[in-house]
């Protein structure tokens, strides 16, 4: 049974390198091939009359060609593929994670506004592909609030212990376990809890002890990390339980870290189409790290 391939989505900005970069040595940590996409599109709309020059085969692509020269002589043996499809990088990008392991792109591509955070294509492959889709973002973002850390790699989950995504712990698990690396298991609740209550319409206080609160949070959390644990024996997983927003504690907690990991939505009744969830939202426009956004598992027949 062949190994399914890391794909680099390419498109010759610098925002890709990196993005080639980190699939690179993503694809050799896994023994995986690396395939290198630059998904070429024509305009929209072109008037009618005009001519539109035919696009370069694969082969003489000058943005493929310019990715096969990053890549010479830094593969360490790996198999390497550069494909040209054609056709919407929404659209095609995230049909090409039917058939990948990883699917890895820059925060932002050649198009679109330069103060954009997240491109779009990125925003689609990470809400659309069946496989986990890493975002890398620009070097120099700012983390408020960062609190210190051991060193040593790092790599960071969020954990909803209401809701447990079962896909990403498995994941960050194998992440830290194939970089040698810590795992950081974010858990948040809110606090303070606050209830409409007053005869004006003012906040209460709910009289909720946080200390209990954060007890219990942390037993269940302990709880859920139990199974990976046994089956990452060598994996230091530990469990950062915190008040406050989630997103604002994976925020504050990427700096410096290998890799993020959270989990996407999965679809519901009533909701049909794909969603990331806002917490995954936030983390992917805001976080220092690169971000793995993880769809849920396939439901049980």
């Amino acid at each position: 049974m062949s190994t399914l391939p890391v794909i680099a989505a390419f498109d010759g900005s610098d925002d890709s390198l990196r993005a080639l970069d980190w699939a690179l040595d993503a694809a050799r940590r896994r023994g995986a091939p690396l395939r290198v996409v630059h998904v070429r599109q024509y305009a929209v709309r072109v008037p009618a009359g005009v001519e539109v020059a035919r696009l370069p085969e694969p082969e003489d692509d000058p943005v493929l060609a310019r990715a096969r020269a990053h890549v010479a002589g830094r593969d360490g043996g790996l198999v390497v593929e550069y494909l040209g499809p054609e056709g919407a990088p929404a659209a095609v990008l995230p049909e090409l994670g039917a058939e990948a392991q990883l699917l890895v792109l820059g925060s932002r591509g050649r198009g679109g506004f330069a103060r954009l955070l997240l491109g779009s294509n990125g925003l689609a492959a990470a809400r659309d592909a069946e496989c986990p889709v890493v975002v890398v973002p620009r070097p120099g973002r700012e983390v408020d609030d960062a609190p210190p850390q051991e060193p040593g790699p790092r790599v960071v989950v969020g954990l909803n212990v209401d809701g447990p995504d079962d896909a990403a712990l498995t994941f960050a698990f194998q992440e830290a376990a194939l970089r040698d690396a810590r795992l950081q298991v974010i858990a948040a609740y809110p606090w303070p809890v606050q209830l409409w209550a007053g005869p004006a319409g003012e906040l209460l206080p709910t009289g909720i002890d946080q200390d209990a609160v954060e007890s219990e949070t942390r037993t269940l959390a302990e709880g859920f990390l139990a199974p990976h644990r046994r089956r990452h024996p060598d994996v230091r997983a530990e469990p950062y339980v915190a008040p406050g927003d989630a997103a604002a504690n994976l925020v504050a907690n990427s700096l410096d870290t290998e890799l993020v990991v959270v989990g996407r939505h999965r679809r519901r009744l009533l909701a049909p189409a794909r969603m990331m969830g806002s917490v995954t939202h936030a983390v992917l426009l805001h976080a220092a790290s690169p971000v793995a956004v993880v769809p849920p598992a396939p439901p049980e027949e």
